[in-house]
């Protein structure tokens, strides 16, 4: 199944796409897909709910399309996760997953505005595939537990600002955490749905221009790895975000492409998961 949100920014929908993309309502369920939706058996009820003909057909066209979770309680990131984005970065592979995180705050709708910040001279993109918590995840016992406590996927932007990450001292934070830098969407895609994750073709263009063109099958840490081990540190809550790293071809890498400035176009894409597009703005 594909959720999504749709509406002006704080007031989203709750909405569920059928096999034929058609757009069903899901306020007669819930008023939101959050954490409380997907711990209560949620998605299930909603499965079964559209199998029943149950849902009133409504039409999204022209809407804005929100973020497809709600209020997530925390965005933990992986670093260096490609082989090729390490090289290009001129970093050894990690022999552990990196770990960061970004504000919670900083997702927005993939469709949203997103702001270069203040000062800023190397705004920077990273197409990401997302896992979504369903479960709570705590001292899993094997990376085989991680499907049990996974709700769906879906595409995030990472957008990083270099100079604030590398140059201003302490951790990586301050170039992960300013406002709007997480655009994630437009669906939160059922495993079912989305297949294998580690089989998934992943593109990013700028203007235009092709600057990422990854697969998933090229992750250091696969998902159910990243899931397992993260849970080894820290509790995983149902609505929680997970990055998972992006493939080469960043502004910051070994190569010739420039920064983000304002006006221009980025253009997300992961197979099976839909399309971003956002265009950069000032803040």
């Amino acid at each position: 199944m594909r959720l999504l949100r749709v509406g002006p920014a704080g007031h989203e929908r709750p909405a569920v796409l059928d096999p034929h993309g058609t757009a069903h309502d899901l306020t007669p369920l819930t008023a939101d897909i959050d954490g409380a939706f997907l711990a209560g058996g949620g998605v299930d009820r909603v499965r079964v709910a559209l199998a029943g003909g149950l849902l009133s057909v409504v039409d999204i066209t022209g809407q804005r399309i929100g973020a497809p979770v709600a209020r997530p309680g925390k965005v933990v990131c992986i670093g260096l996760n490609y082989a090729d984005h390490a090289a290009e970065t001129a970093t050894p592979p990690p022999a552990e997953p990196v770990v960061f995180m970004k504000a919670a705050n900083t997702v927005v709708g993939p469709d949203d505005a997103v702001l270069i910040p203040r000062d800023s001279v190397k705004t920077d993109y990273e197409i990401e595939l997302a896992i979504v918590i369903g479960r709570t995840a705590r001292y899993l016992d094997s990376p085989d537990d991680a499907d049990g406590v996974i709700a769906g996927y879906a595409i995030a932007d990472d957008v990083t600002e270099r100079a604030f990450q590398h140059e201003r001292g302490g951790q990586w934070d301050k170039g992960k955490s300013c406002e709007t830098f997480n655009p994630l969407g437009p669906w939160l895609v059922t495993p079912d749905e989305a297949g294998d994750p580690q089989g998934l073709a992943m593109r990013l263009r700028v203007n235009g221009e092709l600057r990422q063109d990854g697969h998933t099958k090229n992750m250091i840490f696969g998902v159910r790895h990243v899931v397992w081990y993260l849970s080894r540190f820290m509790v995983l809550e149902p609505g929680d975000v997970i990055n998972t790293g992006t493939p080469a071809g960043v502004a910051f890498g070994a190569n010739d492409f420039p920064y983000l400035r304002a006006g221009d176009v980025v253009e997300v894409e992961i197979d099976g998961l839909g399309r971003q597009r956002h265009v950069l703005g000032q803040a």
